[in-house]
This record gives structure tokens, sequence and C-alpha cells, in this order.
């Protein structure tokens, strides 16, 4: 686990990117690290193109990832892993959500969707952690989980116990939604085995 890094999200309006950078960031925080976050919505409303840029280490001047850098990219669907595939490098991992959401193009019929994605990221010696968050997310009870249980999954590589996640689920979740997600991160951890 390292003292400073690079955290890159990526998704689909509507996955909860932001709250899951926004959790990932005041952790940090609270960890004792510099933290600076960037993000970039688009069209996220119609369904769009969403990420958030994280920086974290002793002393951080830019919130922005340069192409090359991101040590860690939790992707939220499976074609925005290879969207800022760009951004990695070759001990980058991935922790990328199996959930396709079909773009307009594939969606119409215009082009097909990618079959060998999670194949061509391991080609590139990146480590990736696949896994259905929104299929455990539905087994908790609450399907808009699934962003904190990717966050469970990311926290592995990360120099910043558990407990500080989920005191930072406390103090910016609403109450309502507050054990649902704990439960949601904890289930996201139990997947990885760093």
């Amino acid at each position: 686990m390292k003292q400073s890094g690079n955290i890159l999200f990526s998704g689909v309006g509507g996955q909860g990117i932001l709250l899951a950078s926004e959790l990932t960031a005041y952790a940090q925080l609270a960890a004792g690290f510099d933290v600076k976050k960037s993000e970039v919505h688009g069209m996220a409303q119609r369904g769009g193109s969403v990420v958030a840029h994280l920086r974290y280490g002793e002393k951080i001047y830019s919130p922005l990832i340069e192409p090359g850098k991101a040590d860690i990219q939790v992707a939220f669907e499976e074609l925005e892993a290879a969207r800022y595939l760009p951004y990695l490098h070759k001990n980058s991992a991935v922790v990328v959500n199996t959930q396709k959401i079909l773009p307009p193009a594939v969606a119409t019929g215009k082009t097909s969707y990618p079959t060998n994605i999670l194949d061509e990221l391991r080609n590139r010696d990146i480590r990736v952690v696949a896994l259905d968050a929104f299929a455990v997310a539905r087994d908790i009870g609450e399907l808009r989980t699934a962003n904190v249980v990717m966050v469970g999954a990311m926290s592995h590589f990360l120099a910043v116990s558990p407990q500080i996640f989920l005191e930072v689920i406390d103090q910016r979740v609403k109450q309502q939604f507050r054990e649902v997600n704990k439960k949601a991160f904890a289930a996201g951890r139990d997947l990885v085995n760093a």
C-alpha cells in the first residue's frame, strides 16, 4: 500500500461515482493525507461518461491525473474501464464492475459491445479485480449501494483502515442510508484478496 497515489473513478451518470470519490477523499483526509479531487460530469444526467480524479499524498498541488499515472482505477462499468486505459500504467490496479450499460451506439445496433475488455486489461499487466457490484448491492437490499461496494473493494489498495471509511460513511451519508452503506462497504472488502 502506497503513501501517495492517484485514483481515477470512471463510469456513467447515475452510478454514484461522485459519492464514491467523496467518501474516498474524506477517508484519505482523515488518515492524514493531503487530497485534491476534480470531477467531470459532462452529460451525466443523460447517461454520459463521468470521471473523478483523486490524488493523495504528503502534499498535493494539482487534482488532475496525467495519462499513464493512475495507480488505481475504479471503473463502475466495463467499457468505462477501457475508455480511460491511457491513464493506467503496467502496475495499475483496476477494480471494475462487470455491469454493462450499453452506450447509445450499441443500444441502437450501430456497433457492438466489446467482449474482451477484462482480458485486454490483464494482457497489459494491469491487476484486474472484477466484481458484480450491482448483484452484491441487490443482495444487501439496496441497489444504490453498488458504488460503496466498489469503494470497499478498492479500499484494499489504500493505506487507510476500514474503520476510517466506516466513520466517513457515518459522517457523510444520510442517516437512513448509513447502515446499508456500511454493509455494502464490508461486502466489497470481502470480495477482494489484496
